[in-house]
């Protein structure tokens, strides 16, 4: 018998792990991750490969999830760019 996935399940939020950012449950892998390798020119396969532990339907939901929450994950990673931005000026 095959078993069902309620895809609700997939995506989770934890005050205390990640800040609190959405990420795939039972990993500390975020949405805002797969999709900067998404927008980088990744695929889903690609980044199943990349990850090595994460089957295909984790990461579709967390591309579906980006699709579908896109300003805030776009914050999120408007953050992480500009953090990288300020250690690299300080850096060099």
């Amino acid at each position: 018998m095959q078993t069902i996935t309620d895809i609700g399940t997939l995506i989770i939020r934890t005050p205390g792990t990640l800040n609190g950012r959405p990420r795939i449950a039972g990993t500390r892998i975020s949405v805002q991750r797969i999709a900067a390798w998404y927008k980088m020119g990744l695929n889903a396969e690609e980044i199943v490969e990349r990850m090595g532990n994460l089957a295909l339907v984790q990461v579709y939901a967390a591309l579906t999830y980006y699709h579908a929450n896109r300003e805030e994950v776009e914050a999120y990673l408007s953050v992480e760019k500009s953090n990288y931005e300020q250690l690299a000026a300080q850096m060099g």
